[in-house]
């Protein structure tokens, strides 16, 4: 596992400050980051807590998914990469290349 938390079905109203106190007592914490969205520039609802070894990190997610926090039972699991994650966009099937669209007539 590694040091870093995916923390899901955040309330809006959750702070960076909120998050450090509430994961800090399972160690020490070396970055919170609160996804904002690029146009409102509101919260998304999820954030990502790094904490200094894996050891830390896996406690966290044990005892904190699940747990309510300012009005939100939240979702907490190990971060994955963003090549790991899936998405229903794929952009290499065979009819992405130039001119695709044409050479179907």
């Amino acid at each position: 596992m590694n040091s870093k938390l995916y923390v899901g079905n955040m309330s809006f109203k959750t702070t960076e400050a909120g998050l450090r106190d509430t994961f800090g007592q399972f160690g020490s914490i070396t970055d919170v980051y609160i996804a904002n969205d690029r146009e409102t520039g509101r919260p998304r609802g999820f954030a990502f807590v790094t904490f200094g070894t894996a050891e830390e990190s896996k406690l966290a997610a044990e005892k904190m998914n699940g747990v309510e926090l300012d009005g939100r039972q939240l979702t907490v699991n190990e971060a994955k990469p963003k090549e790991e994650m899936g998405g229903s966009r794929s952009f290499n099937s065979p009819n992405r290349r130039p001119g695709a669209f044409q050479a179907r007539y």
